[in-house]
């Protein structure tokens, strides 16, 4: 079997083996003396006073424009794009003109990697370019890009729209949609933001196990894996929570780490498999304070990526100026769905759902009931940056018992544009009500609630040592890179989500 090849992959080979026969390298060693990028180039170059005589550049080659003896063409490198201008005569000096009229000309395809060492000028039409002394082939691609070209109606070709492609060829989506680029480096700000803002708190970032024995420090269903040597059952941790407050015991007063967790459920617009969260444990704290803690730090986030704190989401302004709005869970319910919740038991909320349309089933405890009731009715309609608090204790089995209301704890979340984006307690530290917690969660999984909680004894024996008071907060980074760049799936914004297996089209030989 072999994979069939395209007429112009075919071109390509041919054209790897003329350049061979050439005596060039079309792979040579690694190292090239590049020493600035085309956006330094824009940023810096002054005809008088900063003239760039001599640049050196590397890239790919993205489109070339032959004229005779002289050529204009566009090379993209980490800093975008930036003319250049290769002249016959100065790039083969003497009466040899083989290397540009067949290399150069020939050769040379749209996306070989290429190095260029000149000087810098302005065109006539202020065009601000590269004129070319001396040209390297530095890899040879072998696949076309699909470069988009529009023809003389105006009809665009080749563009690379298609999710799917875009996103299992991730490697081609970022060289031919310069958009793309900017989600990612944005992204990227916005957690090293978050971090700065966390060390400057005096917090200790930290990293904890991936493969955990027990799966714990959320209700999610696990990813389950062996380990041969131990010949144990390990799972791909679903949250690290309970590892962080060990550190909190272990007498670190702030600790975060920004964790790749995996959960084996649904994949949506909203949810991939593998995800990032940044969770924060701050001792003598509670929740009351790590909510200003929370908006403070997001609304900074807001103003260093766009310089204000409304943030465009689709056809919404969404603005993270503080202070932002506060709702108890049932005080949100109320509004709108005219409910009150407050006082029924679990046959009531499971009629109540009943009058919503909204779908349960057996498994369902009074603390789900109420999560269905809240996700399906109210959730979807708060669009602005809005804190929803005082969670039944059913719902919460880290959170420390509220201390002003019998039945509910001390825990927020964050919903943001009809999603929940962060989550919060006072951490629960009495070792006693923390195991029947847990054990509860063990009647709710025998009742066939596959997000049911394990029972982790060693992180109860590490409360009977003893923990502080503590605040602790989960931020989903996927969920707060797709508001904070526009973006309306998950997958725009991970750079490699997660997909189906491809089927690979094969042809016998």
């Amino acid at each position: 079997m072999s994979t069939h090849l395209s007429d112009q992959e075919i071109v390509r080979r041919e054209a790897l083996q003329r350049i061979r026969e050439m005596g060039i390298d079309p792979y040579p060693a690694p190292t090239y003396p590049v020493n600035t990028l085309s956006s330094a180039i824009r940023t810096s170059y002054d005809p008088d006073n900063n003239p760039l005589p001599d640049v050196c550049l590397a890239g790919r080659l993205m489109q070339v424009r032959v004229m005779g003896k002289a050529s204009f063409a566009e090379l993209q490198d980490a800093g975008g794009r930036i003319q250049l201008y290769v002249n016959r005569d100065e790039l083969c000096p003497g009466d040899d003109k083989s290397f540009y009229n067949e290399f150069f000309k020939k050769l040379l395809d749209i996306g070989d990697f290429i190095g260029v060492r000149g000087h810098v000028f302005t065109t006539q039409t202020g065009e601000l370019t590269v004129h070319v002394q001396s040209l390297t082939l530095l890899a040879k691609s072998l696949r076309p890009l699909p470069v988009v070209k529009t023809d003389a109606e105006g009809q665009v070709h080749d563009a690379f729209t298609d999710p799917e492609l875009r996103h299992r060829q991730r490697y081609v989506d970022l060289v031919v949609n310069p958009g793309v680029r900017e989600t990612f480096l944005r992204r990227s700000r916005m957690i090293q933001e978050m971090r700065n803002c966390m060390l400057e708190s005096g917090f200790l970032e930290v990293e904890t196990p991936v493969l955990q024995p027990l799966y714990g420090g959320a209700l999610a269903r696990p990813f389950k894996t062996h380990h041969n040597t131990l010949d144990t059952t390990l799972y791909l941790r679903i949250a690290n929570e309970l590892y962080l407050k060990r550190l909190v015991v272990g007498g670190f007063d702030g600790v975060f780490e920004f964790a790749k967790n995996f959960r084996n459920e649904g994949m949506s617009r909203f949810h991939n498999p593998e995800f990032t969260l940044v969770e924060l444990y701050v001792a003598y704290k509670d929740c009351y304070w790590m909510m200003d803690f929370v908006e403070a730090m997001i609304e900074r986030v807001a103003l260093a990526l766009h310089g204000d704190t409304r943030v465009t989401v689709g056809e919404k302004i969404i603005d993270f100026k503080r202070p932002w709005k506060r709702y108890t869970m049932a005080e949100a319910i109320q509004i709108h769905t005219g409910t009150d919740i407050r006082h029924l038991d679990e046959n009531g909320l499971r009629e109540a759902a009943r009058r919503m349309n909204i779908e349960t089933d057996a498994s369902m405890g009074k603390g789900k009931l109420i999560d269905e009731i809240f996700g399906a009715a109210v959730e979807p309609l708060l669009i602005q940056p809005t804190f929803i608090t005082d969670y039944p204790v059913e719902m919460s089995p880290l959170a420390k018992r509220h201390r002003d209301h019998d039945g509910l704890v001390e825990r927020f979340e964050v919903i943001c544009n009809a999603k929940e984006i962060a989550n919060a307690f006072s951490e629960l530290n009495d070792p006693l009500d923390q195991r029947e917690r847990f054990e509860d969660q063990i009647k709710l999984g025998l009742r066939g609630d596959a997000e049911a909680m394990m029972l982790d004894e060693d992180f109860l024996r590490a409360l009977e040592y003893g923990m502080p008071p503590t605040a602790g907060v989960g931020i989903g980074i996927d969920r707060l890179a797709m508001i904070m760049t526009n973006q309306d799936s998950i997958q725009e914004v991970i750079f490699f989500p997660q997909m189906r297996p491809e089927r690979h089209a094969e042809v016998e030989d």
